[in-house]
Parts: C-alpha cells; structure tokens; sequence
C-alpha cells in the first residue's frame, strides 16, 4: 500500500536541512516535523514512480504480444487464407496466455536464463520457423496446418511474454484493493489490455500494410523481434543474428529485391516466375508467370483474381483464361426495350480482379466506372493486364461509396457488373438486401445487372444469396460456369464449387440474350467459345441448401458467416488444383 501522502507546512529549513539551527525546543520540534513531511513526500514519489514502471513494462510486453499474435495471422494468410488461418487462432491464444500466466514460476525455476531474455530469441526465428512449416502445408491442410504452425512460433512467444506480464506484475502493490479482488486483478486486467490492444492494432495494422518494406507482413515480425531486443537486452541476443540474416538473404516472404530474386530462381526450375509483387489491404497480392503453359495470373493471399493467356497475341483485349469473366460480358446481350447504345451507355463494375470485363466494356465504347477497394490490385491491373486508361475509377469501399452517391447515381447506369471476390469469404455486405436494392437504384429502368458469385452448391450460402438477388430483382436468369459434376464426383468430394452467374433486369420481363455478332467477340478466341452462359441453374438447385424465403438483410449477416469455415476450407482445396503447392508456400 502507498504511503500516505501529507502536505508539510513550509519552512525555512524544510528544503535544505536544520541550515539554522533552531532557538527553542517548539522550533526544534516544528523542523522534525518538517523534514519528516520531506521524508514521507520523497518516499510516496518513489513509490509512484516504481509502480509507474512496473505498469508501463507489463503494458510494452502486453501490447508486442497483441500485435504479434495480429501479424502472425496475416502471415498466415497468403498460404491458408484468411478464414483458415483464423479458424483455431483464438483459442491457441487464449491457451498460450493460461499457460504462460500459470507456469511463470516454473519457468523461472526451469530455464537457466531469465524468461524476458528469450523473448527477443523466439521472436526472431519465427519468420524462418515459419518459412520452414509452410512447405509442409501440403501435407498439413487448411484444417490443421495453421494451428501446427502457430504452435510452434506465436504459443511460445505468447507463453514466454505472458510468463514475464506474471513476473512483473508481482512486483506491483496491490494492497489497497479488497483480498478478493488482489488476486485476480492483474490477470483479468492484463487480459483486458490484452483484447483492447489486439483488436485496436488490427485495425492500425490493416490501415498501414504495405506502405513500407518494415509495413509488411515479415517486415513487421522483424521490427517486433527488434522491439523485444531493445527491451530485454541481453548477451544472448548475439544468437539471433543468423534468424535475421536468414531473413534478409534467403525468407522469400519478405518482399525485397534480393529475396524475390531468390525466389525466381527458384521459380525458374519449375517454368514460373514473379513480375511483381506487394502487400495491401485486401492481403498479399502477386502477379505470377507460367512460362511453359502460357499464361499469367494474379493471386491475392490464397486465391486467384483472375488470368489472362500470354501465348495468344493480344489484339483489342486479352484472352482471359476464365471463362466466367468472358460470360460476364453477357450483360450486352440481354434483349431490352429501347436499349442504349454502346457508345452512349454507361457501366458500374464492382471489383475489378484483372479488369477482364471492365477492359472489355470500355472496348465496346461503353464509359465505364470501376469501384475496387484495393489500390495495389488497380495498379497491377494497369500494368500488367493492360487495363485502358480511358474510365473512371474510385479506388474506395463499394458500399460507402454506393451510400454517399446514391441519390446523385440514381438510374444512371446501363449495365452494372458486381463482381467481388467471393472465394471462401465474401465480403457479405456486399451481398445483402439492403446493398443490392442500393445497385438497383442506380441502374436505369430498362438497365441490366450481371453478379457473379462463387460458392458451393452443397452449402446454404449460396442459395441465401440467390434467394436475396430474387427478393431485389423481379426477373433473374443464373448459370454456372462449368459443366454440373456427376453424383458421384460430388458424393466423393464433398462439395460442387464453382462461379455462379446471375443476370437480372428491373422489370418483370423474361430475360432473353441475342446471338451475338463479330463486333462482340473482339477478336477473342475465349469469347467466341465462352460468351454467350451455357449451364442454366433452375431454382430448385438451391431448394436443399436454403429455405426458399431465407434472404440476407444488414444485421443477418450471421447465416453466412457461420458456413464460412467449411467453404474456405472447400475453396482451399480447389485453389491447391489450379496452381501448385509450391506457388502457394512460397508466396
């Protein structure tokens, strides 16, 4: 407990000692008592700045351990996703932070060192023990593989940092809390800093990724692993300097220019290399070729926002490798009444992958405006995919930027295309009720909407979805990409993943496409084979996984979240198909 603060009354001698001494004894009392107050108001300081330090070095360990567990997942991300990599994360947390508060005294009792003096060691070889786990997530699997790996980099960091929270707070003066209180007091109030530091840098973290090499994702496990050095200095901080070097010449995760040459060596063995790469806020974004079978792509974290073949020359625009983007480009075709033509319609394309369809509107004349929430994939989309320059983009959230210009949008466009990236973990606002008749609004009264949707037919999802579209739109024809598989492809896979596409109009008429013409082809080979959607879906597909009345409103966005694990976990395995593991892994 605190000493009692006192207030002395001043005198001459109460600063600088019995200078003069006193003439009587009532003097000579008066300066003992004095000086006593110095003494007291001396000792009260002391101890307020030893709490003071005892607090602010609990709360430093506390708040690196939030932000690392943060950064660990988004390490995570580009090999498992992102709903994987979440999946098990919490409570791997919360058992490293019960074992950690637990065990301190045996830790203190076991190691030969102190346990702070370990922390900048485990911190700094978790980049490479990572680098190591990932080539074995083939083997692991989406299900496991992220638990496995954070088992033996964040648990012991989050142990070890959790173990030394303990020692310091032992040290703090609780005794001015009831007994029932004292003893519980530090670990739910180290708890509490702990989910508030957590949830906060998350949010600071997805603001800042990228903006620098140290902004990235093994960029920020490398200053975090620096931060814990300056912290607990010690002469074993000489073991960490192969984890750093490791990182800088041969961690392929960590975006720069020697490392990527590493990896394109690497790359190279197998035909494929890198033409660039970056991280943003949607997740770790890269532009790959494939040298032997022609063709290039872009991945984000674990997915693919689409391809184009190289092999084939590029004439008025490329040939997309996708079929489903070609279909897109369906919106022209359906047949309406007093139809706008090309050259005096207008286009809203939300999301823009590659910009396949985008690219293919703006050929056709049409003045298109694309929405893409992620600036580097815009970039990278103009550079590398030959997105023309003559449209208007708006580089921001969709639905923020649908919500402020509704009223200034209202029936403006022609054709509106709604395209977001749906692959194991849609962004569900995009898909609500409310955001939906947002989009018809904007679209002209003998208007056009093409969305596309990717998802598991064996799930509920995607019929919530298409029941939500249905509820918006009075008429609705949908397709899928592929050819149905058999029964027994389904049956022995478990699942029946692929690209749904939905085309709807404003009025009750019966949605019909023209044949198509030269003009629509652009001298494309794919869109002469892929235009014009093949694989109608009847309504009755979806009956088995939803109720046919079960639509997606703004605060119902649960009935889709809780099917999110097991789709991530389908489209996982899909993306594993479409590239190879090694391209996955090594980022």
């Amino acid at each position: 407990m605190p000493p009692k603060k006192q207030t002395p009354k001043k005198g001459p001698s109460q600063a600088k000692g019995l200078k003069n001494p006193p003439e009587t004894k009532e003097d000579f009392e008066e300066e003992l008592k004095l000086l006593a107050g110095q003494a007291q108001e001396e000792t009260w300081a002391n101890w307020a700045a030893q709490q003071g330090i005892i607090y602010a070095k609990a709360a430093a360990l506390i708040a690196l351990m939030a932000v690392y567990a943060n950064v660990s997942l988004l390490t995570l991300s580009p090999v498992y996703g992102q709903i994987a990599a979440t999946r098990w994360h919490q409570r791997l947390v919360w058992t490293a932070l019960f074992v950690g508060w637990g065990g301190n005294l045996a830790l203190r009792r076991v190691l030969p060192v102190k346990t702070i003096t370990l922390l900048p060691l485990v911190a700094a070889y978790i980049p490479m023990l990572q680098s190591f786990l990932f080539q074995a997530s083939e083997t692991f699997g989406a299900n496991i593989g992220p638990t496995i790996t954070e088992a033996f980099t964040l648990f012991p960091l989050v142990v070890f940092s959790t173990a030394c929270v303990a020692d310091v707070l032992e040290n703090a003066d609780l005794s001015g809390l009831p007994k029932s209180l004292a003893g519980s007091a530090p670990g739910l109030g180290s708890y509490a800093v702990f989910k508030l530091l957590e949830n906060n840098s998350m949010q600071q973290l997805a603001a800042q990724i990228g903006k620098s090499v140290l902004q990235t994702r093994v960029g920020l496990e490398l200053v975090l692993a620096s931060a814990y050095s300056i912290f607990a200095r010690s002469k074993l901080l000489v073991w960490a300097i192969p984890a750093f070097l490791h990182a800088a010449f041969y961690n392929t995760h960590l975006i720069t220019p020697i490392t990527t040459n590493s990896l394109n060596t690497t790359l190279h063995i197998n035909a494929w290399s890198i033409v660039d790469r970056w991280e943003s806020t949607t997740g770790y974004i890269s532009v790959l070729d494939s040298h032997r079978d022609g063709f290039r792509v872009m991945r984000c974290d674990h997915s693919l926002l689409g391809g184009e073949w190289t092999k084939f020359p590029r004439k008025i625009v490329a040939e997309p490798i996708y079929s489903v983007f070609a279909q897109l480009e369906a919106v022209r075709l359906v047949q309406i009444p007093n139809k706008t033509p090309d050259n005096k319609a207008k286009a809203l394309n939300i999301g823009l992958g590659i910009g396949t369809t985008p690219s293919a509107l703006i050929a056709h004349g049409i003045d298109t405006t694309i929405v893409e929430i992620d600036p580097v994939v815009y970039d990278f989309s103009k550079k590398y995919f030959g997105l023309p320059s003559n449209h208007t983009a708006v580089i921001q959230d969709a639905i923020s930027w649908s919500q402020s210009n509704k009223d200034d949008l209202r029936e403006n466009y022609d054709y509106i295309i709604h395209d977001v990236f749906t692959g194991g973990a849609e962004p569900i606002p995009l898909f609500t009720q409310e955001f939906l008749t947002g989009l018809k609004h904007m679209l002209k009264p003998n208007g056009v909407i093409a969305i596309n949707y990717a998802g598991d037919f064996t799930l509920p999802p995607l019929g919530i979805v298409m029941n939500t579209i249905k509820d918006v739109f009075p008429s609705c024809r949908i397709f899928r990409e592929g050819e149905p598989p058999s029964a027994e492809t389904v049956e022995e896979t478990g699942r029946d993943f692929d690209n749904v596409l939905v085309f709807c109009v404003k009025t009750g008429n019966e949605i019909t496409f023209r044949k198509p013409t030269e003009g629509d082809y652009l001298d494309s080979l794919a869109r002469r084979a892929y235009l014009l959607p093949k694989h109608e879906v009847e309504q009755s597909a979806f009956s088995a996984t939803s109720a046919d009345a079960d639509i997606l409103r703004v605060n119902e966005t649960e009935k889709l979240v809780e099917w999110h694990d097991k789709s991530a976990l389908g489209h996982w395995s899909v993306m594993r198909t479409v590239l190879p593991s090694y391209i996955w892994q090594d980022w």
